[in-house]
């Protein structure tokens, strides 16, 4: 098999507890996003948009719905003879098996994956950061650094910096100091998730954090640590673009608010980076006569005859006469009936509300769970 130059590996297995119920029947990854994609379709995309044509997924918990979305990877041209995308779930072999105990012993559970392409570099990337970044720019600088291994960082407030991994680095940008979540952080270059190995390297050292009984088996509490203490050089890549961990429902709620923005960092149309999808064909949108549709964006399949403002209609949502959508995000074939205020929400798929419903109050964020029927007066929930 031909030698492949960069691979990337997407860690896709997490369970997203801090995102439900949205993750209630589904990864984190498979969440839906900005009306009618996936929050894995921005790593995946960053791939082929990248030249990158072989992806490991390591996934683990409810993967159904991703595998269902990703399929053979034709959307982003990754449906290759050699290389493509491969789902990667733990599995049983004649030395036994187990599942994935952490980010770095997902990755070392698939050395055979990775070892058949023999790459000269592996790019490891989370599946659930909305972001648009050109991978060829990290491989290149780390090329000619000779870094063993390069990790994106980017800028965040001071006040921030304590929730993230962050990088105290020199002049030239070489990392000194790995600092997971520290309390009184020395710089705010906090690290993005996406790291660049030479393989070579990055084989050796999963093998000896598998053999640790004491280790996490964790990229940024074991491998980055065991390798600054061996004097491995590592490069800290700056980032200047939009970058989001949509951990959590308020991040997930920001982030979606964030694309109507009239200049916005996102650029969810820009055709020059395109952000490719699986989606099922609808027919077009049907906006009623008296329909009010303000900063909005309105997918495939919708019927609009009420009033939507700054919101996001995933396909096949109805809207009727009198109902009022504000700073909201409407998931799939959701029914909105007459003389309803939905305000900051987010409402899941397949719901049902109501006529004569009020949902939120315009300061903390609602949710609805999928495949709910909300009565009449019902009055709305909070949750954070």
């Amino acid at each position: 098999m031909a030698k492949k130059n960069m691979i990337a590996m997407i860690l896709a297995g997490g369970q997203g507890s801090r995102l439900s119920p949205m993750t209630k029947v589904m990864c984190k990854p498979a969440v839906s996003f900005g009306g009618k994609y996936r929050i894995i379709d921005f790593a995946l995309s960053n791939c082929s948009n990248s030249g990158i044509d072989t992806v490991g997924i390591l996934t683990q918990f409810k993967p159904q719905a991703l595998n269902s979305h990703i399929g053979i990877g034709s959307p982003w041209d990754l449906d290759r003879v050699h290389g493509g995308v491969d789902m990667l779930p733990p599995y049983m072999s004649e030395q036994g098996g187990d599942w994935y105990k952490g980010t770095a012993n997902a990755v070392y559970q698939n050395l055979n994956f990775m070892d058949q392409y023999d790459p000269e570099y592996v790019l490891i990337l989370s599946g659930d950061h909305i972001y648009k970044m050109d991978y060829r720019k990290m491989l290149k600088e780390h090329i000619s650094r000779d870094a063993a291994a390069t990790i994106a960082v980017i800028q965040v407030p001071l006040e921030e910096a304590s929730r993230f991994g962050i990088m105290n680095t020199d002049e030239n940008g070489v990392i000194e100091e790995f600092e997971e979540k520290p309390k009184n952080p020395k710089s705010t270059l906090a690290s993005m998730g996406i790291y660049i190995f030479t393989y070579k390297e990055l084989r050796e050292y999963l093998i000896k954090d598998a053999m640790d009984p004491d280790s996490d088996y964790d990229f940024g509490k074991n491998i980055i640590p065991n390798m600054l203490n061996d004097g491995k050089k590592m490069i800290a890549h700056k980032f200047e673009g939009y970058w989001k961990d949509v951990g959590t429902i308020s991040s997930y709620w920001e982030a979606n608010m964030d694309l109507l923005k009239v200049d916005n960092d996102v650029q969810l149309f820009d055709r020059s980076w395109n952000l490719y999808t699986s989606t099922k064909v609808r027919p077009s949108q049907m906006i009623g006569e008296d329909a009010k549709i303000e900063d909005s964006v309105i997918t495939e399949g919708c019927v609009v005859e009420g009033e939507v403002i700054n919101s996001i209609l995933f396909p096949g949502v109805k809207i009727e006469k009198d109902a009022r959508v504000v700073n909201s995000i409407i998931m799939e074939n959701v029914t909105i009936e007459s003389n309803v205020i939905v305000n900051k929400a987010i409402i899941l798929e397949k719901s049902v509300i109501k006529a004569n419903n009020v949902i939120g109050n315009g300061d903390d964020i609602a949710v609805i769970e999928a495949n709910t029927v909300v009565e009449p007066n019902y009055g709305g929930v909070a949750n954070n």
